[in-house]
């Protein structure tokens, strides 16, 4: 499983790739919208994990031009700045599910899991 984590929080984009890659799932870690897009053109992936405050394009802009390009990506939604309406916009625009940090690191990792598997599984969308 490769995961994409996209948040300009360096500190827990690296821990979380770190955990990850202990469980054996590979991780690739972005900045920024505009570098998870760059990504995304070359690099395959089946889970992204997107942070919602962002410099520059935040995590829903992000979540709406990855649903235009490549709408079967099941995308996670995580954030320490969370509002209801900021949830119900994510979920709205195709999030899967939307997290609030500190999010524990096994309900994120339960959270992945959950997404590949629907999507290994064709059951896309539901």
């Amino acid at each position: 499983m490769r995961v994409l984590i996209v948040d300009d929080a360096e500190d827990f984009a690296d821990y979380t790739r770190k955990r990850l890659k202990l469980r054996g799932i590979q991780a690739i870690v972005a900045g920024s919208g505009e570098a998870a897009l760059a990504i995304l053109e070359t690099e395959s992936v089946d889970v992204a994990v997107l942070d919602v405050l962002m410099p520059g394009m935040d995590g829903v802009e992000l979540l709406a031009e990855i649903k235009k390009r490549y709408p079967h990506l099941p995308v996670i939604m995580l954030t320490g700045h969370g509002t209801v309406e900021t949830a119900r916009e994510g979920l709205e625009k195709g999030a899967r599910e939307y997290l609030l940090k500190p999010c524990d690191f096994n309900t994120l990792l339960g959270s992945i899991q959950k997404a590949y598997e629907t999507v290994a599984e064709g059951v896309v969308g539901e």
